[in-house]
């Protein structure tokens, strides 16, 4: 959690195509807890998780706000695409779910964080283009971060 909040801070907080629109890695840490997570745990972790990004970004509770939002959609998301027949301590991974199926659980569980996030900046959908553009340059480049993050993550310390 820590190499991801240093990542996040120093290199992704950085980055801004456009004037704007930096990826939030530390969605990915919602994003990885197992298929048995309690909702109460999810919306805990995934409030934790904002508050330490709106700390660092000065984002004044929107981090907070759209990772609690994907904490509660997590298990949702995650049932969607996961197969059948998986057990309940399911890790999202490319093994546990299969290449496609976790790029688009991914693609998925980023489009509606940073949706959101940006929604919550504008507060309106008066720019819709703004809106749009940022949400798929944030969801393009924090896509590929969380690619990158799931290679080089050790396979046997994933979030519990």
């Amino acid at each position: 959690m820590l190499a991801i909040l240093f990542v996040q801070i120093v290199i992704c907080n950085n980055i801004h195509v456009f004037g704007y629109a930096p990826p939030v890695l530390l969605a990915y840490l919602t994003m990885k807890f197992h298929r048995g997570s309690s909702r109460e745990s999810l919306l805990v972790w995934g409030f934790i998780i904002g508050l330490i990004f709106d700390i660092f970004s000065n984002t004044m509770g929107k981090g907070m706000a759209a990772c609690t939002l994907l904490g509660m959609l997590q298990p949702y998301l995650l049932g969607l695409f996961s197969p059948t027949e998986s057990v309940d301590m399911l890790v999202p991974s490319f093994k546990t779910l299969g290449f496609d199926r976790y790029i688009y659980y991914v693609i998925a569980s980023l489009l509606i964080f940073h949706f959101f996030f940006y929604l919550l900046e504008d507060f309106s959908f008066r720019h819709p283009k703004i809106l749009l553009t940022g949400t798929f340059v944030s969801t393009l480049m924090a896509v590929l971060f969380v690619i990158l993050a799931d290679v080089i993550t050790p396979k046997d310390k994933y979030v519990d």
